[in-house]
């Protein structure tokens, strides 16, 4: 392991790192690594299938394994994703990526937009038979907020004032301020009809469930099994088991669909994605992505405090080709964190945008310069970025394109988790990053960026300007007023330049022939209870 990660590093040459390490490990450590070899092959032998086994089992790869099942604590995508088949809202996602009653049967509103009241299914019931009522929901909401829980996705619900049980079965809910997403927002996990009536139940097996499916057993690194809720008030799901495996490497991935060993793979590499057209055909799904992939400058201290210096390296930026010329995958040059479609009057554009690549650099050299950097002192920085082939060769990119301005950067790779760690330390100069929308509002995307957004706040951006237009245009309640509004306020966000946009995302699926009922769309969701498996 240590010689792999000297090598993914670029530390010492592989060759010489295996052999460095073999030399220096002893008898013991060969004898552990060849039991541990056993186990793990074994694992492989639990997860082999009959025939009939295989016809009612999808097995889908995530690039994740889940941080836990208790979808208040987390705000990875596994673990928002495993929540999303286990537990239910008052509303729910479907197939298309659109909001579809769940829990609830149906909702009415006030006139101004802050009061609303849904009124649940008759039997609604946890897998366990304990009814759900209003009341889960009030305590459901209530956790949420509590310091204890200490939930990441907490500041998502800020929105939201009061949750209270009304008479006639009954979910009452008060807004602070109009919110056009908020039966979206009632469908993230974390807001869902969750067993608080079972002490340590994420660690119970199987999982008490109010949605289609339920963990029945979850090993580490291997897979997440789930099973059929009898007790959903949809009834039986389609498919009798789902597996939900993680495969980190984009390659083992392609690998193992090609052999049939899976039925979906969330994410493949852009560089295989011509290769795998010619050889997969239709199985290839590729889609535009509510997402923004950017990186992160460092604004508290030298030398990206400088926002002079920021707006510089970003004029310098060959957008077009990066997204055309390197990726290829559909991605869209972009110069907002708000992707194009997601409420928006329009995406951010600067003027610089449209000048020739000639004027762009002179203007940013001269940007440079007032800000004391040149050939005397040139600008040195570090360029962080999580393991992946694409991430690095953006990072090589960019540190080429502005080796123009005389910049000289230098690159850090880490593991994922490390990666964000040091993000959320804010120990780092300039560092990948981006935001997929948890739903399809601006603010999802603008509000990491206030200064009192915390962690999440990777850039440690802080302009009262920026916090008083996006406070001011959260509270309108005409969505043409507030989209002006929000637009307005992202301006002043993108002209500091605390990020650096490139583009907004595609998603790059792999799906079987033998699956029915995926369909594309923008918010990357496919329910398993919405799938089907094809019969021979």
């Amino acid at each position: 392991a240590e010689a792999f990660q000297a090598y993914d590093e670029g530390s010492i040459p592989f060759t010489r790192s295996i052999r460095f390490h073999i030399r220096h490990c002893d008898m013991r450590r060969l004898v552990a690594l060849f039991l541990l070899c056993l186990t793990v092959a074994g694992c492989e032998r639990d997860l082999s299938y009959s025939d009939q086994d295989r016809a009612t089992t999808l097995i889908r790869l995530t690039e994740d394994e889940p941080r836990g099942l208790d979808p208040q604590l987390y705000s990875d995508l596994a673990t928002v994703r495993i929540g999303a088949e286990q537990f239910e809202g008052l509303t729910r996602m479907n197939a298309a990526g659109e909001v579809e009653p769940g829990l609830a049967e149906r909702w009415e509103k006030s006139s101004d937009g802050l009061r609303w009241q849904f009124m649940l299914r008759a039997g609604a019931a946890f897998s366990d038979e304990k009814p759900i009522t209003p009341d889960t929901f009030v305590k459901v909401f209530a956790r949420l907020r509590e310091k204890q829980t200490a939930s990441p996705v907490a500041e998502l619900f800020d929105a939201i004032e009061s949750v209270t049980a009304g008479d006639r079965n009954t979910v009452r809910i008060m807004l602070k301020h109009p919110y056009p997403a908020v039966l979206e927002l009632l469908a993230h996990p974390a807001m869902a009809a969750l067993p608080l009536h079972r002490k340590g139940w994420p660690e119970e097996r199987p999982v008490v469930a109010s949605g289609a499916y339920r963990v029945e057993e979850w090993r580490l690194n291997d897979c997440i099994r789930l099973e059929r809720n009898s007790r959903w008030h949809g009834g039986l799901a389609s498919i009798p088991n789902v597996e939900w495996r993680p495969v980190t490497d984009g390659l083992t991935a392609i690998r193992k669909f090609q052999a049939g060993e899976a039925d979906s793979v969330g994410d493949v590499p852009g560089t295989r994605l011509a290769s795998l057209r010619v050889q997969l055909g239709d199985q290839v799904r590729v889609a535009p992505y509510r997402g923004s992939y950017y990186f992160a400058f460092n604004t508290r201290k030298a030398p990206f405090d400088d926002a002079r210096v920021r707006r510089a390296l970003s004029m310098a930026v060959e957008r077009d080709w990066l997204a055309n010329g390197m990726m290829k995958t559909g991605v869209l040059p972009s110069w907002s964190v708000v992707p194009p479609g997601v409420g928006l009057s329009q995406p951010y554009r600067p003027a610089w945008a449209g000048w020739s690549k000639a004027r762009r650099l002179a203007a940013a050299k001269d940007l440079l310069k007032q800000a004391g950097y040149g050939p005397d002192k040139p600008l040195r920085f570090e360029i962080r970025f999580n393991s992946d082939a694409d991430h690095r060769r953006v990072a090589v990119s960019l540190a080429a394109m502005w080796k123009s301005l005389g910049a000289e950067a230098t690159l850090l790779n880490s593991e994922a988790s490390l990666h964000f760690a040091s993000l959320r330390r804010g120990e780092f100069e300039l560092a990948r990053s981006g935001w997929i929308g948890d739903v399809s509002a601006p603010e999802n995307f603008m509000s990491v960026h206030l200064t009192d957004a915390g962690a999440v706040n990777y850039s440690g951006y802080a302009n009262p300007g920026y916090d008083r237009a996006y406070a001011k245009a959260m509270k309108v309640s005409d969505p043409v007023a507030r989209a002006r509004g929000l637009s307005e306020a992202e301006s002043l966000l993108m002209e500091d330049t605390p990020v650096l946009p490139l583009w907004t995302y595609v998603s790059k699926a792999l799906v079987s022939r033998r699956v029915e009922g995926w369909q594309d769309n923008a918010a990357n969701i496919h329910p398993s209870r919405t799938l089907r498996i094809r019969t021979p």
